[in-house]
């Protein structure tokens, strides 16, 4: 039985974790008491203990954990700090055929960013197949429910009135393109150029929409039907990825897509639209599923080497 330390266990993507993983029988949970959790020698001792920790922290707090635990057990990191540092393996299981080996591997995994997954995922098999230059400049549009900013943001949103939350409706942020995810949009989507991001914070709890729009001729005049069949064979043994028929009219409700519609799952529905001069590219996942807490536990899975879809 393995021996799994939550590192933040009471943040908004450690308590999803936790979950998922409190009913397994091969996963023993090990925790500290609330009044251990900020204590260095204590965290220290499980940092140690565990054959795997999952730290759920904020960034600086992350690197403090991985001193913390000085080589002594295996680490998966569920913030920013690590994402890009060539050390450590990109925990995005579908990034490639290897990186399913590669995760299982390593002794330091980070876990992929919710809107970034979206983002690579639509983009990288283009820029393989040819059809996408590196160098062309993308713009990416995402939509998430309020859950992603973390607790600070869900008691925000708890905490309106009916008119005040009518009046909130949808919020983009991030206008001076530094978001935190744009780094590793850059660096494992394969472009040279990083995306203009435009994500916006809606009123629901969680599901996102990522959007990538294109004219045709930035795909060197492909038709959609050619778009829709690279992604289509890039990922049809990926059980976890859905790519929908062209247009996805069998996901839509009257024309609309909900982006809560893969809540409370782990599966990614990659979609295809527009006409010939104009094409669309969305992923559609739960932020606090594919995006964040079910990405960890399919990596922990693969890291452990047990079957990658339990508890998922």
């Amino acid at each position: 039985m393995a021996t799994v330390f939550i590192d933040g266990q009471v943040g908004t993507t450690g308590i999803e974790i936790s979950e998922r993983l409190s009913s397994r029988s091969d996963i023993k949970l090990i925790s500290l008491a609330n009044d251990e959790r900020k204590s260095p020698s204590a965290r220290t001792r499980l940092l140690q203990q565990a054959d795997v920790a999952i730290l759920c922290l904020p960034d600086d707090a992350a690197v403090e954990s991985v001193a913390l635990a000085n080589g002594e057990t295996r680490i998966l990191d569920a913030s920013t700090a690590h994402r890009t540092n060539p050390e450590w393996v990109y925990g995005l299981a579908e990034l490639s055929p290897t990186a399913r080996a590669e995760i299982a591997n390593a002794q330091f995994v980070s876990n992929p960013g919710c809107y970034p997954q979206g983002f690579i995922l639509l983009t990288r098999p283009l820029i393989q197949a040819g059809l996408l230059s590196t160098s062309t400049p993308l713009r990416c549009h995402a939509l998430s429910g309020y859950s992603g900013g973390g607790r600070q943001m869900i008691e925000k949103f708890h905490d309106l009135t009916p008119v005040q939350a009518d009046i909130l409706g949808v919020q983009s942020y991030a206008h001076g393109q530094q978001h935190k995810h744009l780094p590793e949009m850059l660096t494992y989507s394969g472009t040279a150029i990083a995306p203009i991001f435009t994500p916006s914070v809606a009123n629901y709890y969680k599901g996102m929409l990522v959007e990538v729009p294109l004219f045709a001729s930035e795909l060197n005049n492909a038709s959609p039907e050619q778009v829709h069949g690279i992604l289509q064979q890039r990922y049809a043994d990926e059980p976890f990825i859905n790519v929908a028929a062209l247009g996805a009219e069998e996901l839509m409700d009257g024309g609309f897509l909900n982006p809560t519609g893969c809540n409370d799952s782990n599966r990614m529905d990659l979609i295809v639209m527009g006409d010939a001069q104009r094409i669309i590219l969305c992923a559609r996942y739960d932020n606090l599923g594919k995006g964040a807490a079910g990405a960890a536990v399919q990596n922990l899975n693969i890291m452990l080497g047990i079957k990658e879809s339990l508890g998922l």
